[in-house]
């Protein structure tokens, strides 16, 4: 079946750009095309669309206040910010209901892959379950708008580490956070580092970006309103604050691409992101699955599975993919509980998140070694060896 997709733009010129540029598509895409909000809105009455990519800035009804629309009606629809404006307005009115931002001009090729993308997750995380499930929460987190900001300011090819370190020092809280994290043993750093601008200039801003989305998922949130007995958000917060440290040395022990230590930063410090969405969304079937696992604490996947009908793991991929995150990391949180069950089995990103995950739950006395490590799967990916290595990298911090 095609998907459906609708573009929005008040300018003939861009939508007649994107009808010649999309012909190719025509055989896997149903696309429809508005020249302003409203009759967009009488579209989406008519018919359910996939994905929706709009422009911000239009007369009447803006684009911003479309995508809001269109979270209410249709909350499973992929929502696509393509515009020209980066200013922070812009930026802020988009961050709740997009899923991305994308800026124009944009390579037809970019968009394309973002929305086959976008579209994939579904089939890739055994989706209707997810799809259904997402659909009828309230308070998924938002793109942190200073990560969005960030993300415009990288890139522009001018742009410098210490405009990156003014970014940051505007928020307070995100300032502390970070430097909290930065200064801890995870990333030995050997100097007490007091600013944005030094952690920038001695982390580089790809971790610098790592920091500044999780910490801004779960600052959304905070313990005092929360309704689940016995679920710390801050706790929450600090075990992948730990995981996803102890993740990235690893990583580096190994000796791989930077890229790949990086994207183990990120995908530790996410991975346990649908915990949180399930709990702030379906606060009494959460905590009646925290008393079950109580009574079965080694039962705590299963009983999460029929809760649920999927897994956190799958939850929080399915969102971070709609974010647009690295293919390596929307995996890594997909299956960290359970690395067997991608698609293929090698070693990577997932391989790390998952051992560390382990290894700090075992620290932590939430799961003896056998349930918490899959030692099958550590063989299959010819790692078993280096397991107690490994280990050594915990026990050498100070959490």
């Amino acid at each position: 079946m095609k998907k459906q997709i609708l573009f929005v733009d008040d300018e003939p010129n861009v939508l007649a750009g994107l009808r010649r540029s999309l012909r190719t598509q025509r055989a896997e895409w149903q696309m429809a095309f508005c020249d302003g909000a409203r009759d967009a809105l009488e579209l989406i009455d008519q018919t359910h669309f996939d994905a929706v990519v709009t422009d911000m800035r239009m007369p009447g009804m803006d684009g911003g206040e479309l995508l809001n629309r269109l979270a209410e009606k249709h909350p499973d629809t992929v929502r696509i910010v393509l515009s020209g404006h980066s200013d922070q307005e812009t930026i802020m009115r988009s961050v709740g209901p997009a899923h991305q931002y994308l800026n124009k001009p944009c390579e037809v090729d970019v968009l394309k892959r973002v929305l086959a993308r976008a579209f994939s997750l579904r089939e890739l995380l055994g989706s209707e379950k997810i799809k259904s499930l997402i659909s009828g929460m309230q308070s998924l987190p938002s793109m942190p708008a200073l990560y969005m900001e960030m993300m415009q300011l990288l890139a522009d090819p001018n742009a410098s580490v210490r405009q990156v370190g003014d970014l940051i020092e505007q928020d307070p809280a995100m300032t502390a956070k970070t430097l909290q994290l930065v200064n801890s043993a995870f990333f030995g750093l050997g100097r007490h580092v007091s600013s944005p601008h030094d952690a920038a200039s001695l982390l580089g801003l790809d971790i610098l970006k790592s920091l500044v989305l999780s910490i801004g998922i779960f600052s959304q949130y905070d313990d005092i309103r929360f309704p689940v007995k016995g679920f710390s958000i801050e706790a929450l917060w600090r075990h992948c604050s730990r995981v996803g440290g102890l993740a990235r040395q690893m990583a580096e022990a190994e000796g791989v691409a930077k890229q790949m230590a990086q994207d183990c930063l990120l995908a530790g410090l996410l991975h346990d992101i649908g915990k949180l969405i399930l709990a702030v969304n379906l606060p009494a079937e959460y905590q009646q699955m925290l008393d079950a696992v109580a009574a079965e604490p080694d039962q705590v996947d299963a009983i999460e599975q029929a809760a649920f009908g999927t897994s956190h793991g799958a939850v929080g991929a399915y969102l971070l993919g709609l974010w647009g995150l690295p293919e390596s990391v929307v995996e890594a949180v997909a299956f960290h509980n359970h690395p067997g069950q991608q698609r293929e089995v090698v070693f990577g990103v997932l391989s790390l998140v998952h051992v560390a995950s382990g290894l700090v739950n075992q620290a932590s006395q939430v799961k003896s070694l056998a349930n918490a490590i899959d030692l099958e799967y550590l063989t299959a990916v010819d790692k078993e060896e280096r397991l107690e290595s490994w280990a050594t990298l915990l026990d050498e911090i100070d959490p």
